[in-house]
């Protein structure tokens, strides 16, 4: 598996991050997004909510952080886009797992850039739709 041929449809991440209400606070203390539905169970059920959720740009983040391994350089991302379309929700005793796969999708040989399709699932829902990352090939 390497950033310099990728085959279309071949899986270049299989990724499953655990989160925790640890991890949301110290996402929180990085980000500054204090918002209390990413830590009281309280207020996110007084909103509506089904519970304490995952931040989405850590949603997004995590996913996208899939591939870096396997492009060896952060820096070869030039584009990155998604669709929040369902919370992660983060229970208290047994936090929750976020899986990314990550598939090539398109090819540009002569341009030498390639489309990987995130598929970001938590709790057998996916989470973010038309997840994709545009990367430069070594």
């Amino acid at each position: 598996m390497t950033a310099l041929a990728p085959a279309i449809g071949e899986v270049v991440a299989d990724r499953t991050v655990h989160l925790t209400r640890e991890s949301l606070v110290r996402y929180a203390g990085a980000s500054g997004d204090f918002n209390p539905i990413h830590y009281s169970d309280e207020v996110a059920v007084r909103v509506g909510l089904p519970g304490v959720l995952a931040h989405g740009m850590l949603t997004m983040g995590l996913a996208g952080a899939a591939v870096i391994p396997w492009l060896q350089d952060a820096g070869r991302i030039t584009d990155y886009g998604v669709r929040f379309t369902r919370p992660v929700v983060v229970d208290a005793e047994e936090g929750a797992d976020v899986r990314v796969v990550a598939t090539v999708a398109e090819v540009d040989e002569a341009a030498r850039t390639a489309r990987i399709d995130l598929v970001v699932t938590s709790a057998d829902t996916t989470v973010l739709g038309k997840a994709q990352v545009r990367v430069r090939l070594g």
